[in-house]
Order: C-alpha cells, then sequence, then structure tokens
C-alpha cells in the first residue's frame, strides 16, 4: 500500500482517542476527506484540540455511530468490535475497513516483534525492546503499551527493529502476523468485548497464523491455550516456561537460572538471584523476552545487562516505600484473579491484601482457594462491590478481616495500623478500578500517594 491509496477518498476513523487521533495525525497531509466518528459529545473533549483538527480540515460528529456505507475508508479504533453492525453493513457495500494496526503493518519497513498475552505483556515487550536498545539497535516499542506506532513509522528504515504490544482488539481483524511473535499466558479476559473464550484466543492466535516458515513463534508452555497455539502458522515454534525444567527448543527455569536451550545446545543466561525484576510469574515474561531477543540477534552481555536493571513498570508490583519495616508494593494493573495469584505468589513474607473493587465477572474460586490455603496472608482489606463475591470463596477463619473503607486514605492508615517489621502491604485488586477509582492508573497513584504520607 502507498499513501495514493487515500487521495481522494472519503474516510472515517471511529473513535478519537489515542490510537484514532494518531491514525489522523498520520493521514491529515495525504488524505483530503477525513471525518473522526466518536460516541461521546463534543464536550467530553478539549475544545481547543477539536478546533485545531478542524481548522485544517477535519470533519466531526458525535453521537450514535450510524450508516457508514457512503465512505470509501474506515479505521476501526480498538474498543469498536468488528462485527458492529454498522461495520458489517459498511463491508457488505464494499467500504474497505482497516486499523492504525493494520496499517502499520502493512507500510513498516523493518522486522516487527509482537508480544501478546492476557498478561505480562508490556513488562515483555519492554524487556525486548531494553535488551535491543542496549544492544546498540535503533529500535522503537509502541502498540497497547501506549505509544502509538504510526507516531514513528516516518522513522523507520529497514534496519530498525520494532517491538509492539498488542491486544486481542488490535489482533482480531489482523492479516499479517509479526516476524517474531510472542503469545505469553492465556486466561479468559475481556468477554464484555469478545463473545466467548473461543473468539478471544482465536484473536490472539492472528499473532501467528499468517507466518511463514522465514518467522519464529514463542509460546508459554504453561498454559495450555497458548501451548496449544503452535497449530497456527508456518513458524519453527519455541517454548518458554517458568515451571517446566527442559524444553527442546526454547527457555526455561531449572535451578535458579534462566536456561536457553536452541538445537541441543544449553547456556546458562542468568541467575534468578540477579534478575531484579520483582515476582516468580516475571521469570515466564523473562524466559520469552530472552528467547525474542536471542532470535532477533542480541547479544547476551546485552540481554544480562538488562535483566540486571530492569525493575518493571508502573503499577506491576511496584515497590513504592519501606514504612516502619513494612514494604508497601503497587500492583493496581491487578485486575483479574490470575494477576493477583501471581502477585500473592511473588512474596513469602507475611501479607496484608488490599483486594476488590468494580465487576469484570470474573470466576474468584481458584483465588479463594489460594487465599484459604496460604500460610502468609495475615490480613485482607476488602473493598467495592466484588469484594463480597471474593469473600464468598475464601474458606479462612484465621484472617483478619476489614472492611467498610470508603478511600485510598483509609486504606492505606489501615493498613498501616496492622502491619508489623516484615510484613508486606500489597494492593492486588483482583478487579476493575472503576467506582471507587477512575482507571487502575489512578488508583495505584493515589496508593502510592498515600504511602508516601506515612
Amino acid at each position: 500500500m502507498n499513501m495514493e491509496h487515500f487521495k481522494n477518498k472519503k474516510i472515517a476513523i471511529l473513535g478519537f482517542g489515542v490510537e484514532g487521533m494518531s491514525v489522523c495525525d498520520y493521514l491529515m497531509d495525504k488524505a483530503h476527506n477525513i471525518v473522526v466518528i466518536d460516541e461521546k459529545n463534543r464536550a467530553d473533549f478539549d475544545l481547543k484540540l477539536l478546533e485545531g483538527y478542524e481548522s485544517k480540515g477535519v470533519g466531526f460528529k458525535f453521537g450514535k455511530i450510524e450508516d457508514l456505507t457512503g465512505f470509501d475508508i474506515i479505521f476501526r479504533s480498538p474498543g469498536i468490535h468488528p462485527a458492529l453492525n454498522v461495520l458489517v453493513d459498511a463491508k457488505d457495500n464494499g467500504v474497505e475497513i482497516t486499523s492504525a494496526t493494520k496499517l502499520f503493518f502493512e507500510l513498516c519497513p523493518c522486522e516487527i516483534i509482537g508480544v501478546t498475552g492476557t498478561k505480562g505483556k508490556g513488562t515483555t515487550s519492554t524487556l525486548i525492546y531494553e535488551m535491543m536498545k542496549e544492544n546498540g539497535e535503533d529500535a522503537y516499542l509502541g502498540g497497547n503499551i501506549g505509544t502509538p506506532p504510526l507516531e514513528f513509522l516516518d522513522k523507520l528504515d529497514s534496519n530498525s527493529k520494532v517491538v509492539l504490544e498488542l491486544s486481542s482488539f488490535q489482533l482480531i481483524d489482523l492479516k499479517r502476523s509479526p516476524h517474531i511473535g510472542v503469545m505469553l499466558m492465556i486466561t479468559s479476559e475481556h468477554l464484555d468485548y469478545h463473545k466467548d473464550v473461543y473468539e478471544y484466543i482465536s484473536a490472539k492466535r492472528n499473532i501467528f497464523r499468517y507466518q511463514s516458515e522465514k518467522d519464529f513463534a514463542i509460546v508459554n508452555q504453561d498454559y495450555p491455550a497458548s501451548n496449544e497455539s503452535d497449530i497456527e502458522g508456518e513458524a519453527p515454534v519455541f517454548r518458554v516456561s517458568g515451571k517446566k525444567e527442559v524444553i527442546e527448543n526454547g527457555c526455561y527455569v531449572r535451578e535458579n537460572n534462566v536456561v536457553l536451550k536452541i538445537n541441543g545446545e544449553e547456556k546458562k543466561i542468568i541467575k534468578t538471584d540477579e534478575i531484579v525484576l520483582p515476582g516468580r510469574h516475571n521469570l515466564e515474561n523473562v524466559c520469552a523476552a530472552v528467547m525474542a531477543a536471542v532470535l532477533a540477534g542480541v547479544e547476551i552481555d546485552s540481554i544480562r545487562e538488562v535483566l540486571k536493571s530492569f525493575k518493571g513498570l508502573p503499577h506491576r508490583i511496584e515497590f513504592v516505600r519501606l514504612v516502619g519495616g513494612v514494604a508497601y508494593y503497587d500492583d493496581s494493573f491487578s485486575t483479574t484473579p490470575e494477576t493477583a495469584i501471581a502477585a500473592i505468589e511473588a512474596f513469602d513474607q507475611p501479607k496484608i491484601l488490599i483486594l476488590g473493587g468494580s465487576s469484570k465477572n470474573s470466576d474468584f474460586t481458584e483465588l479463594g482457594n489460594v487465599i484459604s490455603e496460604s500460610n502468609s496472608i495475615k490480613a485482607i482489606i476488602g473493598i467495592g462491590i466484588e469484594w463480597e463475591r471474593i469473600k464468598l470463596k475464601v474458606k479462612s477463619e484465621k484472617l483478619k478481616v476489614i472492611e467498610g473503607c470508603k478511600n485510598m486514605e483509609e486504606i492505606v492508615k489501615k493498613a498501616h495500623e496492622i502491619g508489623e517489621i516484615g510484613d508486606v502491604v500489597l494492593l492486588s485488586p483482583a478487579c476493575a478500578s472503576f467506582g471507587m477509582f477512575e482507571n487502575y492508573k489512578k488508583r495505584g497513584d493515589q496508593f502510592k500517594e498515600e504511602v508516601r504520607k506515612l
């Protein structure tokens, strides 16, 4: 595809979030008939921002998305499902339906490393990117992690390397796969968007579906939905694991070492106690990043340097501070039971958990079992509407349970009151944040602010 494709075409951009705005920015000097359509009201946006785009010829429509058959090309934002009736009708009428991700894949002049999974993709993507930078590569990081890749497309050449964090929303209608595809842990997620778990997994598998034998696929062997994704595509498959001690081709943890094995040759990469990224579950992500970096040509010394210094992303088991011998950790990014379990298992110390939030229709049975069987959880501060559902799954009389906190100030003060030297206070809610907090970032930021006041 070249930019002539967009000349004299009537283009609709559905959704004016970060990705929709990036499409608008990229196309403004390449197309002359762009209309942005967003279900929100005009008043919900920065009016000066809108006026700036309008002065450059961009049109806006706000409110319900209706008949789209009058357009030539429609860019779908990730939050809008491709099966939306108006999109299906437009496609049936010959309208081209695309997305920022699809456009980037079509125009990118260099190799792409794509990372997906229910959790861990931001951490793994960043690790791979940092390893490439350490190795002296002209590397770029984008996608679901925050930077729309169209923003740096014009900076790329054939020697550049791009790492993309890809969500199921971005992958669902993708017809190309990255040169190196990485699939991390897969559990059920986003079932408010996908019609069922099978559609969710199928969307994820697009990361491999269009690969050739010249590409590479990396799967997490510890999760069946990921491990079984090797049925897609033609690329050779490398497996990673935080549990299995020997893999034919891949990267795994054995005897406190991260071990790489390719074509029968084993190489110890780093001792696990030299890795500063907290959490046992992150060893899976480390193994995936090591495997991807090696396949991309990164030197082992560069990989080691990053693993010895990378402390993790904000709100992912992020150490906040030590107060009176009590360590406080922000894991606000935990919005599912599985991530809360991983955070609980990351620490052997006595723990005070902050659990609960708004609903994602999660099943808390396994989380309840882990809490009930744990000998290191001493107290839980239950918050939000989902706490009542979590509590029903916890069968333990020895746990101290604190309820009724109305804001983060009260939550942190309660944790401080009962914390003792050697304890860990862990905000890992296992739920969405909406209700008491605007989003997981605001929830984590408020937690850190209150902890710093102690």
